[in-house]
């Protein structure tokens, strides 16, 4: 098993009413669908990719031979193009239901689900920004899952520091030359699709030949690895990465113009680049967290079979008799029940930001709360699914950290989420300083929101507890946020991440409260299975009776303008 399917109804169909976008019918037989295919052609070559890493040879990546037919399948079966309305070639699914299909195949596969990840990202933003002809020309055979696409952002000498980007487009007719190295590209080359589309931040040179600085003189440049006269251009693979984790995604750095300039085309007008690209990095960072959410997941389930299974000691007190499952002992069902709140926590916080995605067009409140809460989608799944891979080994014992075993090498995955799209310490700061100090917009629907919900749960005996936990814990998070914007320059920024950390588990708590309030809703008619209710329930009372407690002391030092880490002078470091 994946992922627990019956918790996926719940999401979908109890939770998030996804019925008032798309039928029922439509929803179960695209996730039948992707839960079989996921199982038949990804997983099987789970393993096989993690040691059959990609290679280079004679300039061409090559990747695991089995990669190929899986995502020839998943092409065959449409779902490059689930979500892309039907005049684009798509199937017109609303992005929810693709979020929650993608999840499957990256429990399965992380790594060869990487590719459509992104192809997927990539078309959708030429989509939006590009012309008529670069989306005919260079989206469409993404939508049709022929080409792949992949970002290419860092540069060797700035990792997440875009504005000290130093790749070189310079104007020739109604193209670019481009000239510059890339660094960290996920899917730079392989030998699975016909061409590789890649989407270049760079900067246009002034008058005075110099690059100009900062992010405002960025533009986006369509870089394809062949060209539309069916030649090739002028980029080169100049070696690859070899990661811990996802190690069927060939990851490279890239030489752009070794000869005479890689060919480009710009989207839209010049310095406008990484407004367009934060389209697709804002759509990279939910699908790490789904990516994440589900890495976490398989481990649990695998860790709650293997404890059902494993024989090993006796009742504390007891001395003689058969060995019990390990499941008995209450210790191993904490952290059984530990990882259960992480993990369908996370998956419940990206299928809820997937729904904002599919609103915010038409709703500004919902556009204003997905800003709010993309850092959290990102970050929250990345560090708690990880942590959930953690305790899966340590349910395992020592059979954990073999490689005979699935969960060392999912934790070994997932180790790069956190780091993936944006550190934790990035989208800290990007959750205080962008969303919070400077916009504020998103904070007041939260709140309205979470009010809705604790309103509801106070109606309900066997929640009222966690309803006024959790308004006194969103009092804690509004006070903390005062403090934030009283501190003078740019001390609000020091202890960010403990912010978000503090934010996220408030926002979790908020999303359990809510899922358990329509767990509630449902005991009483008799509707679904009676365990998987109580188990929710039971996951939101272990949420806020171990997890919320922790958000006092992160919140405090968040806002407590302690200069313990800036103050702290380099050359303690230097050993």
């Amino acid at each position: 098993m994946l992922l627990n399917r019956r918790d996926l109804d719940f999401l979908l169909h109890d939770w998030l009413k996804a019925d008032t976008l798309a039928e029922r019918e439509t929803v179960d037989a695209i996730l039948d669908l992707s839960e079989k295919l996921a199982t038949e052609a990804f997983l099987p070559h789970y393993k096989r990719s993690d040691v059959e890493e990609p290679r280079l040879e004679d300039g061409e990546v090559r990747i695991c031979p089995a990669i190929g037919p899986a995502l020839a399948q998943y092409a065959e079966l449409g779902l490059f193009s689930a979500g892309f309305p039907e005049e684009q070639g798509g199937l017109g699914l609303p992005y929810l239901v693709c979020a929650a299909s993608f999840a499957f195949f990256a429990a399965a596969n992380v790594a060869t689900a990487a590719y459509p990840m992104l192809t997927v990202a990539n078309a959708r933003l030429i989509a939006t920004f590009g012309s008529t002809a670069q989306f005919e020309a260079f989206a469409r055979p993404q939508i049709e899952g022929r080409w792949f696409g992949t970002m290419c952002l860092s540069e060797p000498q700035a990792g997440s520091s875009l504005a000290d980007v130093r790749t070189r487009a310079v104007p020739e007719g109604d193209r670019y030359r481009l000239t510059g190295n890339k660094m960290w590209i996920s899917g730079g080359d392989q030998d699975v699709s016909e061409n590789i589309v890649h989407l270049v931040l760079a900067k246009v040179p002034g008058p005075d030949g110099n690059l100009p600085e900062g992010t405002a003189g960025i533009s986006l440049f369509i870089v394809p690895k062949i060209l539309p006269d069916g030649s090739r251009n002028d980029v080169r693979v100049a070696g690859l990465n070899h990661k811990m984790g996802y190690r069927g995604t060939a990851n490279c750095l890239l030489n752009f113009g070794e000869e005479d300039g890689a060919i480009g085309w710009i989207v839209g007008e010049p310095g406008h680049g990484l407004r367009q690209m934060f389209q697709m990095m804002n759509e990279a960072r939910i699908g790490v967290g789904i990516g994440a959410a589900a890495l976490g997941y398989r481990s649990y389930l695998l860790s709650a079979r293997y404890a059902g299974e494993r024989l090993q000691g006796r009742p504390v007190g007891q001395r003689s008799g058969p060995p019990v499952a390990i499941i008995e002992h209450p210790d191993v069902r904490r952290m059984l029940l530990q990882q259960k709140c992480y993990v369908e926590g996370a998956l419940a916080l990206c299928l809820y930001c997937a729904r904002l995605v599919d609103n915010a067009e038409e709703n500004a409140e919902d556009a204003a709360l997905l800003g709010l809460l993309t850092p959290v989608a990102k970050t929250w799944p990345a560090e708690q699914g990880l942590a959930a891979n953690d305790i899966a080994i340590q349910i395992h014992g020592g059979y954990g950290y073999t490689r005979d075993f699935d969960v060392e090498q999912l934790w070994r995955d997932n180790r790069l989420n956190p780091i993936h799209e944006g550190t934790t310490g990035i989208q800290a700061i990007d959750l205080v300083g962008r969303k919070i100090l400077n916009d504020g917009s998103g904070l007041p629907v939260l709140t309205l929101r979470i009010a809705r919900t604790v309103k509801a749960a106070a109606a309900l005996p066997a929640l009222e507890a966690h309803a006024e936990a959790l308004s006194a814990a969103l009092h804690r998070v509004t006070a903390t946020i005062e403090r934030l914007r009283a501190l003078e320059g740019n001390a609000a920024f020091a202890n960010a991440t403990p912010f978000l950390q503090g934010f996220g588990h408030v926002v979790l708590a908020w999303l359990w409260l809510d899922q358990a309030v329509a767990a509630q809703e449902l005991l009483p008619s008799g509707t679904g299975e009676r365990d998987f209710l109580d188990g929710k329930l039971h996951a939101c009372r272990f949420f806020f009776e171990t997890e919320l407690p922790r958000v006092s002391a992160m919140l405090d030092f968040a806002g407590s303008g302690s200069d313990v880490a800036s103050a702290a002078p380099p050359d303690i470091f230097r050993i």
